[in-house]
């Protein structure tokens, strides 16, 4: 959530960066005509407020007179009722003015680059090099086919198009991978691993900037108003909502496996074939909650934090910095981490690295009191620490073989109980 200062100070520059983000402008201009209204009627109930206590003391010094003070008494009655009607003016304003502030995206950072949508956005670092075959490599599905790791026609049955049965090795593969990520970032990047919980409520969803732009793309038990989690972001985040810390206390880094849930209303028809896009996947998420100042650093060891992994299991990788259309809502400066895919012949997504800034703290209500005693808002930062199943489809199609086995990367063997290599049981 933006700051109503800022938005009351700073308006054109708000409209600007909406536009670039390719969101709704002409709200500002409604929130500030509230605002505005507000204001005055704040500054009205405080004159009569004012006006009130001088007619009471006149009634008290009346009275210790003997005197009459029932004309002044029925004057202060009439005060009364204006603040009341004032009172109840603000009552409806209030949220009129927040749930309009709610849809107001945060604003890009000043260097990322103004563009339409991923193709905008700007390569600024690759990592490894690019595989070669003396065979044509195979997509992850004939490769789960052939191995007998991935049956996407019984969890179709099961669940219906969008889902993933693992079996065997690729079961075995798939918790390997989250393991190995969770304690690469406990031991080597010192985040404390939580374990919370899948379903969140309203206010959980909308701390964190979910709702209520994406409420069509979560999926809700409607009977106690709960969300599947689309991210561990959402409940680890919330962990400190409505908390003073201490600047002793920040930063606190966090990590967190959960399986994901995502209706992907916005994307139908796109990489319907394998397990590209689901609706449920498992990942590995990274959070931050720092000092304002140091945010921006935060940013880039979060991003080296999970790159660290696809190092580790030697996949080919690039780092795009997005533009203002294809960033997050709630996001002022994102990276996505993208991991080659020999079989599918393109690059996948399997991180997004983002700075909300203290977007996401003011709507949680998140701060901390400085060295000098201030209360300020905490910047917050996540990031996929990595992704599943895209990490599982690059390390399938590039570690293939020409038999349709799957060499297994060292540094998951002991994960995978010693096996180097996967093929059909």
């Amino acid at each position: 959530m933006l700051d109503i200062n800022f938005i009351r100070n700073n308006p054109d520059r708000v409209k600007q960066a909406i536009v670039h983000k390719h969101e709704n402008a002409a709200s500002i201009d409604q929130i500030l005509e509230l605002d505005t209204q507000r204001r005055s009627a704040i500054h009205a109930c405080e004159q009569l407020k004012s006006k009130r206590n001088e007619k009471s003391k006149e009634v008290s010094e009346l009275k210790k007179k003997g005197q009459n003070a029932s004309a002044i008494i029925e004057e202060t009655k009439k005060i009364g009722d204006e603040i009341k009607s004032y009172e109840e003016k603000l009552s409806g304003l209030e949220p009129q003015i927040n749930n309009l502030l709610l849809r107001i995206p945060n604003i890009p950072a000043t260097d990322v680059p103004i563009g339409k949508d991923a193709e905008d956005n700007v390569i600024v670092k690759a990592w490894g090099q690019r595989k070669t075959f003396d065979f044509a490599p195979m997509s992850h599905w004939e490769l789960g086919r052939i191995l007998n790791i991935l049956d996407l026609e019984r969890s179709s049955k099961i669940s219906g198009s969008g889902f993933i049965l693992l079996k065997g090795y690729g079961a075995k593969l798939e918790r390997a991978l989250f393991n190995f990520m969770l304690d690469v970032h406990t031991r080597e990047h010192g985040y404390t691993e939580l374990f919370p919980p899948f379903l969140v409520n309203r206010a959980s969803m909308t701390g964190t900037g979910q709702l209520p732009k994406l409420e069509d793309d979560m999926y809700r038990t409607a009977t106690d108003d709960l969300f599947l989690v689309p991210t561990a972001e959402v409940p680890v985040t919330n962990i400190h909502r409505d908390e003073i810390l201490s600047y002793k206390e920040i930063p606190l880094y966090y990590t967190a496996y959960t399986p994901c849930f995502r209706r992907e209303a916005g994307s139908y028809g796109k990489d319907t074939r394998g397990i590209i896009r689901v609706h449920q996947f498992n990942k590995v998420e990274l959070v931050k909650i720092v000092k304002p100042e140091t945010s921006y650093n935060e940013l880039e060891s979060l991003l080296l934090n999970a790159e660290k992994i696809l190092q580790l299991l030697g996949l080919e990788y690039r780092v795009a910095k997005l533009c203002t259309g294809d960033m997050s809502f709630a996001a002022a400066k994102c990276y996505d981490i993208e991991v080659w895919a020999p079989g599918v012949g393109k690059f996948l997504e399997v991180s997004s690295c983002s700075n909300f800034e203290d977007f996401q703290a003011r709507r949680m209500n998140i701060r901390f009191r400085d060295e000098d005693g201030k209360l300020r808002f905490v910047h917050t930062l996540n990031g996929s620490g990595l992704a599943l199943p895209r990490t599982v489809i690059a390390l399938l199609e590039t570690y293939q073989q020409k038999d349709g086995s799957v060499t297994v990367p060292e540094v998951l063997q002991p994960y995978m109980g010693g096996i180097n290599v996967i093929v059909k049981k």
